[in-house]
């Protein structure tokens, strides 16, 4: 529960310490002295967005600090989901600076605004003057059934919220299936318009036999089949003038070698020389041997110059095509290509497969959001009795609230089915939905008791209703502050009123005044003793100058 509240610097608030006590507290003030401020300051703290214009001194910064006593609160797990360390004493704060920067703390840590969302739904629940229009939408009639069927079930092997978890994991588990048949059929759309042409391709690379392929070598051999003529005439001179019967080079290092032999015992050089005439002899008799082998090996030969011709043109064609000019990289793109192919045709296996595991899927989902549809029905009748029996004793005795569960042709989030509230006021009417069957006024007392259903359902510690009471007065404003004087007894139920009626009820009584102080308008907020109530609560009867008579009823009003 709320156990205090800190402002400074916000609105028309200067600085403000407000102890809130369990119960049921009042807040009352003349119109514009800044009941709801107060709620704008705590819907900071609940993560709302921050505005530069509520800063009441735009040269100081801004701070709301709220107290929340959670010992009877089961929230452990929250904090730990949220990273925070769980503490019984928990304060949330959040603080404008001048540069307009916001900063949000929990027990002094630094927290986004989704964490502050996330942990204030847990600790209060605000319903301001226009938070009526809620119930027009269907989500928010959603959460009241099924808030009543969770609650109604918590204890039973089977309660909804458990069929609720086993129906969002397999809903999740569907929709990630959908997605991924969706990408792949988009994906073999694309390959399918490729195909044809990549195999193609695959068929040009893996007809070329690349790793087979030597290209330095295949030049070479084309350079040397296309000059048969000039290399055949180049090596028949070499060997002609190495070889030549009386003057060939052979002949005359032969000549040389007899001539230095004769000499060699006179110098060890001249040996030297002799044995390097020798070696050359040698390797000049090889490379005859070599001249007229080739001599008598080569010819021309224009098949397989053609066959060459043709695969070189094949490989400059490929690395134009490819935009490369390596056969390691046309063999990279062959192996690319031929997974794309073969990726192509194993995609109906996987849509084969995807789509049976679709329809496994979707079974599971229809079997669990029949059973959550099926929950919804069996307990929205013991909803609609508490609901009418409430809205009834608000003057409204022959009002009816009907839970309508139909089923739908597509999963949502909570299911398959949808969920409103009809209703008439009168008897014999027609049901209709609630937006439009109901009045401002009686909007405003079905609010009122779907809240205080709300409250025993959800286990909310707080609730904060800023003028629900709006349209109604008497006797039905009296019933109004039974409901939140009875709901006050489980939980910490705040009331900003303009009615006597339910500002007397309240345990505690707080009243906002404005006035000015050194040229500046402040709103103050006080707790009153017993004689200022009975002014106070004097002064919302009389509605102008005060009566002993208001006096007097206001004393009644109290007891």
């Amino acid at each position: 529960m709320l156990t205090s509240i800190h402002i400074q610097n916000f609105a028309l608030i200067e600085h403000l310490d407000l102890d809130v006590s369990t119960g049921l507290t009042t807040i009352t003030g003349e119109t514009g002295a800044g009941k709801s401020i107060v709620l704008g300051a705590l819907g900071l703290i609940l993560g709302q967005r921050a505005d530069l214009s509520v800063v009441r001194d735009s040269d100081s910064k801004c701070v709301v600090e709220a107290h929340f006593d959670l010992s009877s609160l089961d929230l452990k797990k929250v904090f730990e989901d949220l990273d925070l360390d769980h503490e019984n004493h928990t304060i949330l704060r959040r603080i404008i600076l001048p540069s307009g920067k916001s900063r949000a703390f929990v027990n002094d840590l630094p927290v986004t605004l989704s964490v502050l969302q996330q942990l204030g739904g847990y600790l209060i629940d605000i319903h301001s003057q226009h938070d009526t229009r809620d119930l027009i939408r269907d989500s928010f009639q959603r959460e009241v059934l099924d808030a009543h069927v969770a609650f109604e079930t918590k204890n039973k092997k089977r309660s909804f919220l458990k069929v609720l978890s086993d129906y969002q994991r397999s809903f999740t588990e569907f929709k990630s299936l959908k997605r991924e048949l969706k990408t792949l059929e988009e994906k073999e759309h694309n390959l399918i318009k490729e195909n044809d042409y990549n195999i193609f391709l695959l068929g040009e690379l893996e007809d070329s036999n690349l790793e087979s392929i030597d290209l330095e070598l295949l030049e070479e051999e084309q350079e040397q089949l296309g000059n048969v003529e000039s290399i055949k005439e180049g090596l028949g001179m070499a060997f002609k003038i190495v070889n030549e019967d009386d003057h060939g080079v052979v002949e005359q290092l032969r000549s040389s070698i007899a001539a230095i032999s004769g000499i060699k015992r006179f110098s060890s050089l001249y040996s030297e020389i002799d044995q390097r005439l020798s070696s050359t002899l040698v390797e000049l008799e090889d490379i005859v041997e070599t001249l007229e082998r080739e001599f008598d090996n080569i010819e021309a030969d224009p098949s397989r110059l053609a066959e060459i011709d043709e695969t070189l043109n094949t490989i400059q064609n490929l690395f134009k095509k490819h935009q490369t000019d390596s056969i390691s990289e046309l063999i990279v793109i062959r192996d690319e290509l031929a997974a794309k192919v073969l990726e192509t045709s194993s995609l109906d296996k996987r849509k084969t497969e995807l789509n049976k595991l679709l329809s496994e899927k979707h079974d599971q989902c229809t079997d669990l959001s029949d059973e959550l549809m099926g929950m919804r029905i069996m307990y929205k009748d013991s909803l609609e009795k508490k609901l009418d029996s409430q809205i009834q004793s608000l003057g409204m005795p022959h009002a009816q609230l009907n839970c309508k569960v139909e089923s739908s042709d597509s999963f949502h989030n909570l299911g398959k089915d949808v969920v409103g509230l009809l209703f008439t006021a009168n008897m014999g009417s027609t049901l209709k939905p609630i937006e439009k069957a109901a009045s401002g006024g009686e909007l405003s007392r079905v609010m009122l008791a779907i809240k205080s259903q709300l409250a025993v359902n959800k286990k909310l510690p707080t609730i904060i209703f800023d003028e629900i009471d709006t349209g109604v007065s008497g006797a039905i404003a009296e019933k109004m502050a039974s409901i939140m004087q009875v709901m006050s007894e489980s939980m910490q139920v705040i009331a900003i009123t303009h009615l006597p009626q339910i500002a007397a009820r309240g345990h505690e009584h707080l009243l906002v005044e404005k006035k000015i102080d050194n040229e500046k308008t402040i709103s103050n907020i006080s707790k009153l003793d017993a004689s200022a109530r009975i002014e106070e609560i004097a002064q919302m009867l009389s509605g102008g100058k005060i009566s002993d008579a208001a006096r007097e009823n206001a004393r009644v009003l109290l007891q």
